[in-house]
Protein backbone atom coordinates (compact mmCIF):
# COMPACT_ATOMS: atom_id res chain seq x y z
CA UNK A 1 0.00 0.00 0.00
CA UNK A 2 1.25 3.07 -1.05
CA UNK A 3 1.90 5.86 1.73
CA UNK A 4 0.22 9.53 1.89
CA UNK A 5 2.65 11.82 0.44
CA UNK A 6 3.34 15.01 2.26
CA UNK A 7 1.75 18.19 0.57
CA UNK A 8 3.90 21.20 0.05
CA UNK A 9 2.41 24.48 2.41
CA UNK A 10 1.08 27.05 -0.03
CA UNK A 11 1.89 30.10 2.03
CA UNK A 12 0.96 32.94 -0.27
CA UNK A 13 -2.66 31.70 -0.09
CA UNK A 14 -3.37 32.06 3.56
CA UNK A 15 -3.00 33.85 6.65
CA UNK A 16 -3.03 31.27 9.26
CA UNK A 17 -5.86 31.23 12.23
CA UNK A 18 -6.26 29.23 15.44
CA UNK A 19 -9.69 27.29 15.47
CA UNK A 20 -12.72 29.23 16.13
CA UNK A 21 -14.19 28.33 19.87
CA UNK A 22 -17.78 26.70 19.47
CA UNK A 23 -20.25 29.19 19.79
CA UNK A 24 -22.58 29.46 23.09
CA UNK A 25 -25.61 30.01 21.25
CA UNK A 26 -27.23 27.53 18.65
CA UNK A 27 -26.83 27.85 14.77
CA UNK A 28 -28.43 30.19 12.19
CA UNK A 29 -28.76 27.36 10.29
CA UNK A 30 -28.27 23.64 10.20
CA UNK A 31 -28.42 21.49 7.48
CA UNK A 32 -28.74 18.05 8.66
CA UNK A 33 -27.97 14.75 6.14
CA UNK A 34 -29.32 16.48 3.32
CA UNK A 35 -29.81 14.44 -0.13
CA UNK A 36 -31.14 16.37 -3.15
CA UNK A 37 -31.52 14.64 -6.28
CA UNK A 38 -32.65 15.21 -10.44
CA UNK A 39 -35.22 12.99 -11.72
CA UNK A 40 -33.91 12.75 -15.27
CA UNK A 41 -34.74 10.41 -18.69
CA UNK A 42 -31.55 8.60 -17.83
CA UNK A 43 -32.31 7.82 -14.38
CA UNK A 44 -32.22 9.38 -10.71
CA UNK A 45 -29.14 12.20 -10.36
CA UNK A 46 -27.70 12.31 -6.45
CA UNK A 47 -26.31 15.63 -6.71
CA UNK A 48 -26.40 15.98 -2.81
CA UNK A 49 -25.22 12.86 -0.64
CA UNK A 50 -25.65 12.89 3.34
CA UNK A 51 -24.27 16.39 3.41
CA UNK A 52 -24.67 18.61 6.85
CA UNK A 53 -23.07 21.38 8.53
CA UNK A 54 -24.00 24.46 11.03
CA UNK A 55 -23.83 27.80 9.95
CA UNK A 56 -23.08 30.34 12.92
CA UNK A 57 -24.33 34.15 13.44
CA UNK A 58 -21.56 36.70 12.17
CA UNK A 59 -19.47 33.48 10.58
CA UNK A 60 -18.45 32.75 7.22
CA UNK A 61 -18.95 28.92 6.23
CA UNK A 62 -16.60 28.11 2.89
CA UNK A 63 -18.46 25.14 0.49
CA UNK A 64 -15.33 24.10 -1.83
CA UNK A 65 -15.27 21.85 -4.81
CA UNK A 66 -14.99 21.22 -8.34
CA UNK A 67 -17.48 21.54 -10.55
CA UNK A 68 -20.27 18.40 -10.30
CA UNK A 69 -19.59 18.25 -6.77
CA UNK A 70 -23.04 19.54 -5.26
CA UNK A 71 -21.91 22.67 -3.56
CA UNK A 72 -24.14 24.78 -5.42
CA UNK A 73 -26.92 22.19 -5.33
CA UNK A 74 -26.98 22.09 -1.28
CA UNK A 75 -27.10 26.16 -1.69
CA UNK A 76 -29.76 26.14 -4.03
CA UNK A 77 -31.38 23.18 -1.70
CA UNK A 78 -31.10 25.80 1.36
CA UNK A 79 -33.56 28.36 -0.57
CA UNK A 80 -35.62 25.68 -2.13
CA UNK A 81 -35.19 26.98 -5.58
CA UNK A 82 -34.16 23.94 -7.18
CA UNK A 83 -35.20 22.92 -10.98
CA UNK A 84 -38.39 21.64 -11.41
CA UNK A 85 -37.35 18.05 -11.64
CA UNK A 86 -34.92 18.46 -8.81
CA UNK A 87 -36.21 17.66 -4.91
CA UNK A 88 -34.77 17.26 -1.17
CA UNK A 89 -35.55 13.49 -0.70
CA UNK A 90 -33.87 12.79 2.68
CA UNK A 91 -32.87 15.16 5.57
CA UNK A 92 -33.23 18.71 7.00
CA UNK A 93 -32.85 22.23 6.97
CA UNK A 94 -33.50 23.95 9.95
CA UNK A 95 -33.59 27.89 10.76
CA UNK A 96 -33.64 29.03 13.85
CA UNK A 97 -35.02 25.87 15.67
CA UNK A 98 -38.06 25.62 13.03
CA UNK A 99 -37.55 23.15 9.45
CA UNK A 100 -37.72 25.08 6.40
CA UNK A 101 -39.15 22.10 4.92
CA UNK A 102 -42.19 22.76 7.05
CA UNK A 103 -42.96 25.95 5.55
CA UNK A 104 -45.54 26.99 3.56
CA UNK A 105 -45.25 29.02 0.23
CA UNK A 106 -45.74 31.99 1.90
CA UNK A 107 -43.59 31.22 4.41
CA UNK A 108 -40.32 30.35 2.04
CA UNK A 109 -41.17 33.68 -0.22
CA UNK A 110 -40.78 35.54 3.23
CA UNK A 111 -37.87 33.49 4.43
CA UNK A 112 -35.98 34.26 0.43
CA UNK A 113 -34.97 38.03 0.41
CA UNK A 114 -35.87 38.33 4.33
CA UNK A 115 -33.95 36.15 6.11
CA UNK A 116 -31.03 34.57 3.79
CA UNK A 117 -30.55 36.23 0.77
CA UNK A 118 -28.10 34.92 -2.06
CA UNK A 119 -25.67 36.36 -4.97
CA UNK A 120 -25.34 34.04 -8.27
CA UNK A 121 -22.40 33.52 -10.19
CA UNK A 122 -22.71 35.59 -13.17
CA UNK A 123 -22.78 38.93 -12.59
CA UNK A 124 -23.15 39.34 -16.31
CA UNK A 125 -26.63 37.98 -16.89
CA UNK A 126 -27.58 38.02 -12.99
CA UNK A 127 -29.63 41.35 -13.60
CA UNK A 128 -32.90 42.11 -16.43
CA UNK A 129 -31.51 44.04 -19.29
CA UNK A 130 -34.36 45.65 -20.17
CA UNK A 131 -34.90 47.76 -16.95
CA UNK A 132 -32.50 49.91 -15.14
CA UNK A 133 -30.58 49.13 -12.12
CA UNK A 134 -32.86 51.73 -9.93
CA UNK A 135 -36.08 49.90 -11.22
CA UNK A 136 -35.19 46.81 -9.77
CA UNK A 137 -33.36 47.74 -6.30
CA UNK A 138 -36.46 49.31 -5.63
CA UNK A 139 -38.58 46.71 -7.06
CA UNK A 140 -36.94 44.65 -4.22
CA UNK A 141 -37.41 46.84 -1.68
CA UNK A 142 -40.83 47.96 -2.20
CA UNK A 143 -41.78 43.79 -2.56
CA UNK A 144 -39.94 42.76 0.56
CA UNK A 145 -39.00 46.10 3.51
CA UNK A 146 -40.58 48.67 4.72
CA UNK A 147 -39.54 51.30 2.07
CA UNK A 148 -43.06 51.02 0.23
CA UNK A 149 -43.00 54.67 -1.83
CA UNK A 150 -40.64 55.10 -4.82
CA UNK A 151 -39.36 57.75 -2.95
CA UNK A 152 -37.99 55.73 0.09
CA UNK A 153 -36.94 52.83 -2.26
CA UNK A 154 -34.90 55.14 -4.12
CA UNK A 155 -33.00 57.15 -1.19
CA UNK A 156 -32.57 53.26 -0.01
CA UNK A 157 -31.34 52.46 -3.00
CA UNK A 158 -28.87 55.27 -2.93
CA UNK A 159 -28.01 54.22 0.48
CA UNK A 160 -27.30 50.52 -0.47
CA UNK A 161 -24.84 51.63 -3.64
CA UNK A 162 -22.85 53.94 -1.73
CA UNK A 163 -22.58 50.99 0.70
CA UNK A 164 -21.54 48.49 -1.55
CA UNK A 165 -18.89 51.01 -3.01
CA UNK A 166 -20.70 52.37 -6.16
CA UNK A 167 -19.66 55.78 -7.17
CA UNK A 168 -22.44 58.18 -8.73
CA UNK A 169 -25.37 56.25 -7.01
CA UNK A 170 -27.64 58.47 -8.31
CA UNK A 171 -26.39 58.11 -12.00
CA UNK A 172 -26.31 54.26 -11.44
CA UNK A 173 -29.52 53.97 -10.96
CA UNK A 174 -30.21 55.82 -14.13
CA UNK A 175 -28.30 53.44 -16.11
CA UNK A 176 -29.05 49.90 -17.57
CA UNK A 177 -27.06 47.06 -16.88
CA UNK A 178 -24.90 46.74 -20.20
CA UNK A 179 -24.09 50.22 -18.82
CA UNK A 180 -21.65 48.94 -16.23
CA UNK A 181 -18.49 46.78 -15.75
CA UNK A 182 -19.08 43.43 -14.70
CA UNK A 183 -17.17 44.26 -11.17
CA UNK A 184 -19.97 47.20 -11.24
CA UNK A 185 -22.79 44.99 -11.52
CA UNK A 186 -21.34 42.51 -8.96
CA UNK A 187 -21.93 45.30 -6.62
CA UNK A 188 -25.42 45.65 -7.47
CA UNK A 189 -26.12 42.21 -6.81
CA UNK A 190 -24.79 42.32 -3.45
CA UNK A 191 -26.64 45.73 -2.89
CA UNK A 192 -29.56 43.80 -3.86
CA UNK A 193 -29.14 40.97 -1.65
CA UNK A 194 -28.20 43.17 0.78
CA UNK A 195 -31.23 45.30 1.06
CA UNK A 196 -33.80 43.43 3.31
CA UNK A 197 -30.91 42.77 6.07
CA UNK A 198 -30.59 38.92 5.56
CA UNK A 199 -29.46 37.18 8.34
CA UNK A 200 -27.84 34.95 5.78
CA UNK A 201 -25.82 35.24 2.64
CA UNK A 202 -25.31 32.48 0.36
CA UNK A 203 -22.39 33.53 -2.39
CA UNK A 204 -22.38 31.49 -5.62
CA UNK A 205 -19.39 31.43 -6.88
CA UNK A 206 -19.18 35.59 -6.42
CA UNK A 207 -16.00 36.05 -8.57
CA UNK A 208 -16.79 34.33 -11.56
CA UNK A 209 -15.98 36.07 -14.56
CA UNK A 210 -14.38 39.03 -12.77
CA UNK A 211 -10.48 39.89 -13.26
CA UNK A 212 -8.48 39.08 -10.39
CA UNK A 213 -7.87 43.25 -9.21
CA UNK A 214 -12.00 43.17 -9.05
CA UNK A 215 -12.21 39.90 -7.50
CA UNK A 216 -10.33 41.04 -4.16
CA UNK A 217 -12.07 43.90 -4.07
CA UNK A 218 -15.61 42.30 -4.01
CA UNK A 219 -13.88 39.64 -1.48
CA UNK A 220 -12.85 42.71 0.50
CA UNK A 221 -16.40 44.48 0.64
CA UNK A 222 -18.10 41.26 1.48
CA UNK A 223 -15.74 40.36 4.34
CA UNK A 224 -15.91 44.52 5.82
CA UNK A 225 -20.11 43.89 4.97
CA UNK A 226 -20.50 40.45 7.08
CA UNK A 227 -18.36 42.38 10.18
CA UNK A 228 -20.47 45.42 9.77
CA UNK A 229 -23.65 43.88 9.38
CA UNK A 230 -22.97 41.00 11.67
CA UNK A 231 -24.75 38.74 8.97
CA UNK A 232 -23.79 34.84 8.65
CA UNK A 233 -21.78 34.10 4.68
CA UNK A 234 -21.97 30.50 3.15
CA UNK A 235 -19.30 31.16 -0.22
CA UNK A 236 -19.53 28.39 -2.10
CA UNK A 237 -16.66 28.65 -4.47
CA UNK A 238 -13.44 26.17 -6.62
CA UNK A 239 -11.42 28.21 -5.74
CA UNK A 240 -8.88 27.34 -2.89
CA UNK A 241 -7.39 31.15 -2.57
CA UNK A 242 -10.62 32.83 -2.45
CA UNK A 243 -11.51 30.48 0.87
CA UNK A 244 -8.45 30.88 2.07
CA UNK A 245 -8.29 34.17 4.00
CA UNK A 246 -12.05 34.13 4.13
CA UNK A 247 -13.58 31.42 5.91
CA UNK A 248 -13.74 30.77 9.58
CA UNK A 249 -14.56 27.10 8.74
CA UNK A 250 -14.06 24.89 5.39
CA UNK A 251 -16.02 21.86 4.13
CA UNK A 252 -14.47 20.73 0.88
CA UNK A 253 -16.88 18.37 -1.24
CA UNK A 254 -17.03 15.46 -3.69
CA UNK A 255 -19.44 13.81 -4.93
CA UNK A 256 -22.22 15.10 -2.92
CA UNK A 257 -20.26 14.18 0.17
CA UNK A 258 -18.60 16.24 2.67
CA UNK A 259 -14.64 14.86 2.32
CA UNK A 260 -12.93 17.34 4.74
CA UNK A 261 -14.52 20.12 7.26
CA UNK A 262 -12.11 22.60 9.23
CA UNK A 263 -10.27 26.18 9.48
CA UNK A 264 -8.09 26.88 6.44
CA UNK A 265 -5.10 26.23 8.48
CA UNK A 266 -6.28 22.61 9.22
CA UNK A 267 -7.50 22.18 5.58
CA UNK A 268 -4.27 24.03 3.77
CA UNK A 269 -0.82 22.81 6.28
CA UNK A 270 -3.04 19.71 7.49
CA UNK A 271 -5.10 18.30 4.76
CA UNK A 272 -6.36 14.15 5.62
CA UNK A 273 -8.18 13.13 2.67
CA UNK A 274 -6.47 12.41 -0.44
CA UNK A 275 -9.41 14.55 -2.39
CA UNK A 276 -8.07 17.23 -0.72
CA UNK A 277 -4.40 16.46 -0.69
CA UNK A 278 -5.09 16.42 -4.44
CA UNK A 279 -6.51 19.95 -4.86
CA UNK A 280 -3.45 21.51 -2.80
CA UNK A 281 -0.76 19.61 -5.40
CA UNK A 282 -2.85 21.34 -8.18
CA UNK A 283 -2.03 24.64 -6.94
CA UNK A 284 1.74 26.92 -8.32
CA UNK A 285 3.92 26.23 -5.05
CA UNK A 286 4.66 29.89 -4.59
CA UNK A 287 8.49 28.60 -3.33
CA UNK A 288 9.62 27.16 -6.77
CA UNK A 289 7.38 28.48 -9.59
CA UNK A 290 9.16 26.49 -11.89
CA UNK A 291 7.34 23.00 -10.16
CA UNK A 292 5.15 21.21 -12.27
CA UNK A 293 1.42 21.13 -11.53
CA UNK A 294 0.26 17.54 -10.76
CA UNK A 295 -3.52 17.37 -11.65
CA UNK A 296 -5.68 14.63 -10.07
CA UNK A 297 -5.94 11.85 -12.42
CA UNK A 298 -9.06 10.27 -14.18
CA UNK A 299 -12.54 12.20 -14.84
CA UNK A 300 -15.14 13.07 -12.52
CA UNK A 301 -17.42 10.86 -10.67
CA UNK A 302 -21.01 9.94 -12.94
CA UNK A 303 -23.73 10.92 -10.64
CA UNK A 304 -25.55 8.75 -12.28
CA UNK A 305 -23.78 5.69 -11.23
CA UNK A 306 -22.38 6.08 -7.50
CA UNK A 307 -19.40 3.75 -6.04
CA UNK A 308 -20.76 1.90 -3.27
CA UNK A 309 -17.77 3.09 -1.69
CA UNK A 310 -15.86 6.56 -1.21
CA UNK A 311 -17.12 8.77 -4.09
CA UNK A 312 -12.82 9.80 -4.72
CA UNK A 313 -11.93 5.92 -5.21
CA UNK A 314 -12.04 5.34 -8.79
CA UNK A 315 -9.28 8.80 -9.17
CA UNK A 316 -7.53 8.22 -5.83
CA UNK A 317 -3.69 6.79 -5.90
CA UNK A 318 -3.74 5.27 -2.86
CA UNK A 319 -7.24 3.43 -2.86
CA UNK A 320 -7.68 -0.15 -0.99
CA UNK A 321 -10.38 -2.90 -0.99
CA UNK A 322 -12.79 -1.20 1.16
CA UNK A 323 -12.89 1.94 -0.22
CA UNK A 324 -14.58 0.47 -3.33
CA UNK A 325 -17.26 -0.91 -1.18
CA UNK A 326 -18.08 1.17 2.32
CA UNK A 327 -18.52 4.59 2.93
CA UNK A 328 -15.80 6.00 5.35
CA UNK A 329 -17.35 8.36 7.92
CA UNK A 330 -16.01 11.40 9.19
CA UNK A 331 -13.33 10.48 11.89
CA UNK A 332 -11.93 13.17 14.42
CA UNK A 333 -8.30 13.87 13.48
CA UNK A 334 -5.75 14.52 16.09
CA UNK A 335 -5.24 18.30 15.68
CA UNK A 336 -9.52 18.63 15.67
CA UNK A 337 -10.97 18.36 12.43
CA UNK A 338 -12.79 15.94 10.47
CA UNK A 339 -12.19 14.19 7.43
CA UNK A 340 -14.08 10.98 5.42
CA UNK A 341 -11.25 8.99 4.46
CA UNK A 342 -10.25 5.64 5.18
CA UNK A 343 -6.25 6.12 4.98
CA UNK A 344 -6.76 8.09 8.23
CA UNK A 345 -8.36 4.61 9.21
CA UNK A 346 -5.20 2.69 8.49
CA UNK A 347 -3.06 5.43 9.48
CA UNK A 348 -4.33 5.17 12.90
CA UNK A 349 -3.96 1.38 13.21
CA UNK A 350 -0.88 1.28 12.49
CA UNK A 351 0.05 3.42 14.68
Amino acid sequence: MAETKTVKRVKAHIVPKKPAPTPDEPPVLSVQNLHTSFITDSGEVRAVNGVSFDLYKGKILGVVGESGSGKSVTAYSILQILDQNGRIVEGDIVFRDKSLLSYSQKEMDAFRGNKCSIIFQDPMTSLNPVFTVGYQLREALQLHTKYKTKQQATERAVQLLEMVGVNEPDKRLRQYPFELSGGMRQRVMIAMALACEPDILIADEPTTALDVTIQAQILELMKDLQEELGMAIILVTHDLGVIATMCDEIIVMYGGRVCERGTAEDIFYRPCHEYTKGLLKSLPNTDNMKERLVPISGTPINLLNMPEGCAFCPRCENAMKICLTEQPEELLMPDGHYAACWMNVKEAMDT
